[in-house]
């Protein structure tokens, strides 16, 4: 469910209306989290551990209210109760499809359905219907995930629609795990609209989906 927001009396006021008028007001870092415990548990399992850490960064944007502010299509401010994630899924033979996966708190719960979703993938899909549904809609209740498993990287550019064209909701991506002093860590990279969210809630977001990447994170009852 959104709510429209009244921009009058909410605390970031002044942040929104300062980048507002900015061509590009987001913003871009990447950092790295641990992801040992989680890498292990998904091979002793035989779980995949994209979607461990798909579900990780979903559950820490969904617990972090500056995530979920978005400008919908009527220029309204609104606050999403919850976001979905979307993410690209590469297809044999052709290039990738995007998918919309709805989070659920409950690992076990995400994970079947994701599981389902990412298998069920039509061979002659629109590899953008996904993004284009949403647009059409206009509410972007989602974030997005790209993933880049064969590579190691220490930043990323996006890329922008048109000047003066906002982005519409936070994009991330994810890298290659790597062994640095013992333990494996990969990199994330997001932007994030700076009329949002402030470098403080990216630290959390960071944090957060570090500690759901333990392996006692992953649990339901965590």
């Amino acid at each position: 469910m959104k709510h429209i927001v009244d921009i009058e009396n909410w605390v970031r006021k002044d942040n929104y209306k300062f980048f507002q008028g900015f061509a590009n007001p987001w913003i871009a870092m990447t950092s790295e989290v641990e992801c040992t415990e989680a890498y292990a548990s998904a091979k002793s399992t035989g779980r995949s551990f994209f979607l461990y850490y798909l579900y990780a960064i979903l559950r820490a944007a969904n617990e972090i209210d500056e995530f979920r502010y978005r400008d919908d299509k009527n220029g309204n401010v609104v606050f999403h109760d919850q976001v979905d994630i979307i993410t690209p899924i590469a297809v044999p033979g052709k290039t990738f499809y995007t998918v919309r996966i709805p989070y659920h708190k409950d690992f076990d719960t995400f994970y079947a359905e994701a599981r389902r979703i990412v298998t069920s993938i039509p061979e002659d899909g629109d590899p953008y219907e996904t993004d284009k549904r949403i647009a059409e809609e206009g509410d972007f209740d989602v974030i997005l995930l790209s993933a880049i498993p064969k590579l190691y990287f220490t930043s990323i550019t996006y890329t922008q629609y048109r000047v003066g064209h906002s982005m519409d909701y936070p994009l991330m991506n994810a890298g290659k795990a790597v062994k640095r002093e013992g333990k494996l860590v990969m990199p994330i990279a997001l932007s994030v609209s700076h009329a949002f969210v402030d470098g403080s809630h990216i630290a959390l977001f960071f944090e957060k989906v570090e500690h759901y990447l333990k392996a006692s994170g992953i649990s339901p009852t965590k």
